[in-house]
């Protein structure tokens, strides 16, 4: 962001070189902070009208984002640059006139609520799930983010080694302020989403950390790797140690001291809020850019320690969030300059598709190697990682720094050999550019890549850990379908995990225990526990407090079927599945081996016709169009099952019955289906 003025902040006002503004004598000649938004923008400015004009704005990106189910930040963003100078001009870069510290201290604190709120809802036990994978995301995948992203911008726009490190480590970020947003809207499988909201959040922290270290560096001249390394740990650490400690003081609080129990909730959400915002205070003020980490230490520890009223605090936190996020995403994209991104010319084309399409994909494949990640997982990590607040706040304020220095003498390029002249606009440029177009394409388009890669399984919660649910879970996953295990003992929980399974922890028969696993979002409910009572409480629960299209229980007395089937619940007696496996054996002999070997080089599979080149087609024009080795079965019409004949014609949402070898199948699924899960 260019600018021609020196600013300087003392006692709450503005100076100002450089720009002919009204002074106030009384000020000592420095600028009143309202008067010269006025002249900046060349006329009288309303701050409360400009800031209700950012939150109605921010509101509306919400509802839009819920409607058209696109991540909020893509409206924002759009929001931002409509209403800033660039657009209609209703927002003027009113920021610039409190100065850079200012600026810093709003969007500081921001940072410090979005940062914690992403933080309190990840859990360390799901990061269980996936943790090599997780991992090798924030260390090997966070170095070749930089190294990639810096070689690239050295090249392709010329500029100093120094400077290319600074957008590289900015640019390292993901963050939640955009992560969380698409997976409120992508159910993608757990273990992506907690890879993504993983990285979103240490790469935050490290990535702020860092950049501010390279920028040091290029002002101060220091280039010795030693002091490099001294200086970062000392902001990692110091963020650590304070977060820690503010986290417990936080918990030591809310547990042990009396909060009124009239207004004890409110209290709570007062308190955290508080502790997040004092947490990131203190850190930074002791060194720069520490209170990202702090904020993210404290959020983590209390998120995951329980504290009372976490309800309460998690829905209070998510509506401050989201007025937070409103309000730095438009005011940070009004202050964008489109002068700045057009200077870059081809060069910085270059690097966006280097950094995307390139970069990206490379660190996502070579951190996912191995593991349950399957290709279309690694594909959708690897398109979806668009950049958010984190670079776009820190380059803004080393822009301004940078060119106050410049201004002021104290920076001289043609004398430093780590910048290069028109640094400070090229690192904004770049780094916005890189927003624009990750948000618009990545966060814009990730319900369409998700749904192209199929990667939006169907949610499946099993409630009982044992054999029999981890079977199922097994033969389900294998069809690509999201499937949560929840169980209470903890040797079936650690069994399931060492599986490779997604488990939560926690009493099936409970109701908040069920909506922490996840059944708000659930399609199917399995109750396979050794109990019938409890399998009979979990059916009873899942159908009169969740929309769940069906629900599957296990009668383990073939005594107790009637009693889940005049609940409308599905039951399976494996008692009489034994009898009726023993029988087949008997009579059907040939039937029975091919059951046996279903699930392992066999498949049957049901899908909804939605093809419109398949509606039209006889079943044996159909038979021509599908690889060998696949049968269509049966055909479900209105409510009726039929196996076909050779000329009956298919009609749109028919439901086929398909049986064959496993990838036989799979192809005829995406024949009739394409893109879709099957039920």
């Amino acid at each position: 962001m260019s600018t021609d003025a020196v600013v300087t902040v003392r006692d709450g006002a503005v100076g100002v070189a450089g720009i002919g503004s009204p002074l106030d004598p009384d000020l000592g000649g420095l600028v009143d902070p309202v008067a010269f938004a006025a002249a900046a923008t060349g006329g009288e400015v309303n701050l409360l009208a400009i800031v209700a004009i950012i939150i109605g704005a921010g509101v509306v990106a919400q509802v839009l984002a819920d409607r058209f189910q696109v991540p909020s930040v893509a409206f924002l963003i759009a929001f931002g640059i409509l209403l800033g100078p660039e657009g209609v001009g209703l927002i003027p870069p009113l920021l610039n006139a409190f100065g850079g510290n200012a600026l810093s201290a709003i969007v500081g604190v921001s940072v410090a609520i979005i940062v914690f709120e992403g933080a309190f809802h990840v859990r360390i036990d799901s990061l269980r799930q996936a943790p090599a994978a997780t991992l090798r995301l924030v260390t090997v995948g966070a170095v070749i983010a930089l190294v990639g992203t810096a070689a690239v911008v050295r090249f392709a726009l010329g500029t100093t080694w120094a400077v290319a490190f600074l957008i590289g480590a900015l640019l390292v970020a993901t963050g939640p302020t955009v992560i969380t947003p698409i997976l409120q809207v992508v159910a993608v499988r757990d273990r992506v989403a907690t890879a993504l909201e993983t990285e979103g959040i240490v790469n935050d922290v490290t990535a702020a950390i860092l950049a501010v270290v390279v920028f040091e560096v290029i002002v101060e001249e220091q280039s010795a790797p030693v002091e490099v390394l001294q200086l970062f740990t000392i902001r990692l650490g110091t963020g650590v140690i304070v977060g820690g400690g503010v986290a417990m003081v936080l918990y030591f609080v809310l547990w042990r001291l009396d909060l009124s129990p009239g207004n004890a909730p409110q209290n709570a959400r007062l308190l955290v809020l508080a502790g997040a915002v004092v947490a990131f205070g203190i850190a930074d003020y002791l060194f720069s850019e520490a209170g990202v980490a702090a904020v993210a230490t404290a959020g983590l520890l209390l998120g995951n320690l329980g504290v009372p009223y976490e309800e309460d605090i998690t829905d209070f936190k998510g509506d401050i969030t989201l007025l937070v996020l409103s309000f730095v995403f438009i005011s940070l994209a009004a202050l964008l300059n489109f002068q700045d991104l057009l200077t870059l010319g081809i060069g910085g084309v270059v690097v966006v598709v280097a950094v995307a399409l390139v970069i990206r994909p490379f660190l996502v494949f070579v951190s996912m190697f191995g593991g349950r990640f399957t290709t279309s997982e690694k594909l959708f990590v690897s398109f979806v990682g668009p950049r958010g607040i984190i670079p776009a706040s820190v380059a803004t304020l080393f822009a301004v720094d940078l060119n106050s220095r410049i201004e002021a003498g104290t920076l001289v390029p043609a004398t430093n050999p780590l910048i290069n002249e028109g640094a400070p606009e090229m690192i904004v440029g770049t780094v916005f550019l890189v927003i624009l177009a990750t948000v618009v394409f990545e966060a814009g388009l990730a319900r369409q890549i998700a749904e192209y890669l199929n990667v939006i399984p169907m949610r499946v919660l099993i409630v009982g850990g044992g054999k029999v649910g981890r079977t199922v879970a097994t033969r389900l996953e294998e069809r690509g379908e999201n499937v949560v295990i929840i169980d209470r003992d903890d040797e079936m929980v650690q069994t399931a995990r060492n599986e490779g399974f997604t488990v939560h922890i926690g009493d099936g028969t409970d109701t908040d225990q069920l909506r922490a696993a996840g059944a708000d979002n659930a399609k199917i409910v399995v109750a396979a526990t050794g109990d019938d009572d409890a399998n009979l409480l979990v059916a009873q629960l899942i159908s009169s407090k969740f929309d769940v299209e069906r629900v599957i229980a296990r009668a383990n007395n073939p005594d107790n079927v009637d009693a889940f089937e005049e609940l409308g619940v599905e039951t399976v007696s494996p008692t009489l599945a034994t009898a009726t496996a023993i029988d087949n054996l008997i009579e059907r002999p040939t039937l029975s081996d091919w059951m046996s070997e279903l699930g392992r080089t066999g498949d049957v599979q049901e899908i909804d016709v939605t093809n419109d080149e398949i509606v039209g087609l006889t079943i044996a024009e159909l038979d021509e169009r599908l690889p060998g080795g696949v049968l269509i079965a049966l055909v479900g019409r209105s409510g009726e099952t039929e196996v076909p004949k050779g000329e009956f014609t298919i009609q749109r949402r028919d439901r086929l019955t398909f049986i064959g070898n496993g990838e036989s199948v799979a192809a005829a699924i995406e024949e009739c289906h394409p893109g879709g899960v099957t039920q």
